[in-house]
């Protein structure tokens, strides 16, 4: 497969990061793989919990693996037919009693790359204080992380390990995302979703190996913009979150980036706009979601210079075709967005990891000062007082 990043020189500051975009079509075949060979074991454990009306599924991670949780929460929910909530570990270390406020029987899905950030493991230790019954399915990129070893043989929790080269070397999160958020897909969204991976994976070699991916990427980079907006609606959201984040960790905050709604973007969010911004717009496959990215895309591009205002699209239609500003997702058209968003991340860690380069930076490594880490550290535990 050739690189998401086209002709971008893979030196030692951009080595790894280049890598793991790269390699996630690979991966998600991969974890097809491992949940499929996991299924059995993966049923005896969720069934019986997925069968009680009274269930609450919590999706929790920080910081990306948060935003795993909201692309997933609103598909899980229609899938399960139960309450299904994205909170944060750090919402959960910071407020347990608050966000576990409702002591009904729990599934704590719980996202983490390495699993030895802080919050990882007090979350599940806030979450088996405060509630009365709670069950842990652990999806982690580290089998030697401490959430991983906490919770390998206990009672009530699962372990679900993704491929080793999805622990990520480099500084964000890039294929550990993708890969984790499928898994809990398929997992949790069982037979719906069968057949799904290979046709993300093929969607993406399809865009990289024609050129679209860089082309358009690079045209977007090239306006040397300083200020850059995601918008999406539904779980494509949570898309827009991660992407925002991820143009901030790979440009060391040199590039402000900014993610709403759709339809959220008006009341406030927009007064970010100068004529040195631009816009992606990621739009839903569901058709009456559909017509509020669509509103959104005409009235930007009726705010901005041409060619500041791109699509990223699976439907039919002008912002699915293919050029300078619709980006497209072949193939895609009749999946739902909790898997558009997948293929629709490459995008944005590509426009990442561009902007990066193209302002100085390393992208491995884009504070080498330790102001922020690649696990986080500086946090204090305090204890709950019964």
């Amino acid at each position: 497969m050739t690189t998401p990043s086209g002709t971008l020189p893979v030196d030692d500051g951009a080595a790894d990061t280049v890598r793991e975009i790269a390699q996630q079509p690979g991966l998600w075949r991969e974890v097809d793989r491992i949940v499929a060979a996991s299924r059995e074991s993966l049923d005896v454990f969720l069934r019986p919990l997925t069968a009680r009306g009274d269930l609450r599924v919590v999706l929790t991670g920080a910081g990306t693996s948060a935003f795993a949780g909201q692309v997933l929460q609103p598909a899980l929910a229609r899938r399960l037919g139960r309450r299904v909530d994205a909170v944060p570990t750090t919402d959960i270390v910071a407020d347990p009693r608050g966000c576990l406020a409702e002591d009904l029987p729990t599934l704590l899905v719980s996202f983490a790359r390495s699993g030895d950030s802080p919050e990882s493991v007090a979350a599940t230790v806030l979450a088996d204080q405060v509630l009365s019954e709670v069950h842990h399915l652990v999806i982690t990129c580290n089998a030697q992380g401490k959430l991983a070893r906490e919770h390998a043989d206990r009672p009530g929790s699962h372990v679900l390990l993704m491929p080793a080269a999805a622990n990520d070397r480099g500084f964000a999160m890039t294929s550990s995302f993708t890969c984790m958020t499928l898994a809990a897909l398929l997992a949790l969204g069982g037979d719906a979703y069968h057949g799904v991976a290979g046709r993300l994976a093929r969607a993406v070699e399809s865009i990289t190996e024609d050129g679209g991916l860089d082309r358009g990427v690079s045209a977007l980079v090239d306006r040397a913009p300083e200020r850059i907006v995601f918008l999406g609606s539904g779980p494509l959201k949570g898309l827009a979150e991660e992407s925002a984040l991820k143009v901030l960790e790979l440009t060391g905050g040199t590039l402000m980036a900014v993610a709403e709604s759709s339809l959220g973007f008006r009341h406030g969010p927009k007064a970010v706009l100068n004529d040195r911004s631009v816009a992606v717009v990621y739009v839903s496959n569901d058709p009456y979601t559909r017509q509020y990215d669509q509103d959104i895309v005409a009235e930007l591009r009726g705010d901005l210079a041409p060619g500041s205002v791109v699509t990223v699209a699976a439907g039919s239609g002008a912002e699915a075709e293919g050029s300078a500003d619709a980006w497209p997702l072949p193939g895609l058209g009749d999946v739902e967005d909790v898997a558009l968003a997948l293929p629709a991340v490459v995008y944005a860690q590509v426009i990442a990891l561009r902007a990066a380069l193209a302002r100085g930076m390393r992208p491995d490594n884009p504070f080498p000062s330790g102001e922020v880490n690649r696990v986080v550290q500086g946090v204090i535990l305090h204890s709950l007082q019964n």
